[in-house]
């Protein structure tokens, strides 16, 4: 699985998983613009990224705004010609249980992975259209079926499935593809940080595999996706999860 020579938009690629879609991404032939809403984090990518041997620029920008999309997507054709690849990436947690959530944290979370996935697809895909050409990986979670404490973010990546249909079924005719990885339970430092003991003993359980997921199988999805190995796959969600059905 090659990329050689493409050029990556990579949202929330200064986090965890982002990073590792970036070197992975990288490591196999494309220049990738490094996205994050803080330019230190999206920095550290993009010097792990060149220390690989592999072409990269940090951009800040906040994808919940649409000027500020627009310009990321402007200086990566201007850096480097257009846009092949688009991988809606970015997003974040702010759990409660549904009486004790506010309208902040539900406006936060659903604004940044769902409506950021609208705004950067959006941008992105008149360049795609014309050259007809394009690849569209978003990324959801396997939260999308349903997890307590956890409405906000279960109704963004719900939602971001359902932007990957519609809009899968528009671009079809135009060669670009749209798909979506659900990651299942993935060690990550935030994973860590975010869940008790004897919440992750249960979660692992609870998959089949009974282990957990490493950044490495989320990066190596987004790349398939992301290549023409997968060129008449579009519309479709990629459960990365070891087994795992629901949380």
């Amino acid at each position: 699985m090659r990329v050689d020579g493409k050029v990556a938009v990579i949202t929330g690629a200064g986090g965890d998983l982002g990073r590792g879609m970036a070197l992975c991404l990288a490591g196999a032939g494309a220049r990738v613009l490094v996205n994050d809403r803080l330019s230190a984090r999206a920095e550290e990518t993009v010097g792990l990224v060149r220390k690989q041997g592999g072409e990269a620029l940090a951009h800040e920008a906040d994808v919940t705004r649409t000027d500020e999309v627009r310009g990321m997507m402007a200086r990566a054709v201007a850096e480097w010609g257009t846009v092949d690849i688009l991988v809606n990436n970015a997003g974040d947690f702010r759990d409660a249980l549904i009486q004790n959530m506010t309208d902040e944290d539900w406006d936060f979370v659903v604004d940044v992975s769902l409506k950021g996935s609208f705004i950067c697809s959006r941008a992105v895909v008149p360049l795609m259209m014309e050259r007809r050409y394009g690849k569209i990986v978003n990324i959801s979670s396997l939260a999308y079926k349903g997890n307590i404490g956890q409405a906000n973010y279960t109704s963004a990546k719900a939602g971001v499935v359902g932007l990957t249909l519609a809009l899968g079924l528009e671009l079809a005719r135009h060669g670009v593809n749209v798909n979506c990885v659900a990651p299942g339970l993935i060690e990550t430092p935030k994973t860590v940080t975010r869940l008790r003991a004897d919440a992750r003993e249960r979660l692992v359980r609870l998959t089949p595999m009974r282990r957990m997921g490493e950044i490495a199988d989320i990066a190596q999805a987004v790349l398939f996706l992301s290549s023409d190995v997968s060129k008449y796959i579009t519309r479709q969600v990629l459960h990365v999860s070891g087994g795992m059905e629901g949380f």
